[in-house]
């Protein structure tokens, strides 16, 4: 017997660690299981991020895309519509905006972009190829999300989409995960657990766009400015990526790497979230950062830069 139910397409360019990747995760686990079927299709790769997923009826896909722009990706991804036969497609960034052409093909009769932050490169909005990109394939999108008014801004103006066209909703926060702890907990693994010391974190791919080296070089001036510091002061920034050594070294230069801990991913991020006394996102470009929202509903202070839809 047929599953009635309607199948939502979610094609992004990885399925790996990320605010994007995350909010797909979220949507998943917590639409109705009786009401929609999902699958993911990473013109990359799946990585063991999948298991975040709860749900077993999910097909994944990989379609392992080498770099750049492939022409034989379109009948690869034709083929697959035709034979799931989404109800819906929601692609998501730049990166995975060409599965629209394709879905046109297919005739599913709903399809959705979603633009969750700023493209490596044009942080600011003002590359004209980005620009372009974007208008070359208007025509076979449907609907447009917008993670933030700032995105929803881009997408009017200089993009040049109808703004009927275009919807801003918000990232959600899982509340029964992230929620505020009555006192700092300890975190697992944490060398900074006992009582007396105030804990500064971040949490997140630790890549160029995110900027982790910036954080790095405020603790090392902090302390080197009220040197009082280095009794209380410890740094915690979790997450993997090329400036994960970038930042060890800075604090190996300062010798301050006693100072700092640096555990590389984790899959507790709520319990470290539990664990900090404030919560710092130095990114260069942001959509809506999911860590805010999630720092912000487990009750911490945040300090961010006045980028994209932080504000």
């Amino acid at each position: 017997m047929s599953d009635g139910r309607p199948l939502v397409a979610h094609i992004m360019h990885r399925f790996d660690t990320g605010g994007l990747e995350n909010g797909v995760v979220n949507l998943i686990n917590h639409m109705p299981a009786d009401a929609y079927r999902h699958a993911v299709i990473a013109l990359t790769e799946v990585t063991d991020f999948k298991k975040r997923i709860h749900r077993p009826d999910v097909q994944f896909f990989a379609l392992n895309k080498p770099p750049g722009h492939v022409l034989w990706i379109y009948p690869q991804l034709y083929r697959l519509f035709r034979q799931l036969q989404p109800a819906i497609v929601h692609t998501r960034n730049l990166a995975a905006l060409e599965a629209a052409v394709p879905a046109w093909a297919a005739r599913v009769p709903a399809r959705i972009h979603g633009e969750h932050g700023r493209d490596v490169g044009d942080f600011d909005g003002t590359n004209k190829k980005c620009q372009w990109i974007r208008r070359l394939y208007s025509p076979f999108v449907k609907h447009y999300i917008a993670l933030s008014r700032d995105l929803a801004h881009y997408l009017t103006h200089p993009v040049g989409i109808g703004a009927k066209r275009v919807t801003q909703i918000y990232n959600g926060v899982d509340a029964a995960r992230f929620h505020p702890a009555p006192q700092r907990q300890d975190i697992p693994g944490s060398p900074f657990n006992e009582t007396g010391l105030w804990l500064v974190g971040t949490a997140g791919r630790m890549q160029t766009v995110k900027d982790q080296t910036n954080l790095a070089h405020a603790f090392v001036k902090a302390i080197q400015n009220e040197p009082s510091l280095r009794d209380r002061l410890r740094l915690v920034m979790v997450g993997e990526g090329p400036l994960r050594n970038e930042s060890l070294a800075i604090l190996e230069a300062a010798g301050l790497a006693e100072l700092a801990w640096l555990p590389g991913e984790r899959n507790d991020i709520p319990d470290i979230m539990r664990g900090l006394d404030c919560f710092v996102l130095p990114s260069l470009g942001e959509g809506i950062s999911n860590t805010i929202l999630e720092a912000m509903a487990s009750g911490l202070p945040i300090i961010a830069t006045a980028v994209g839809g932080n504000p």
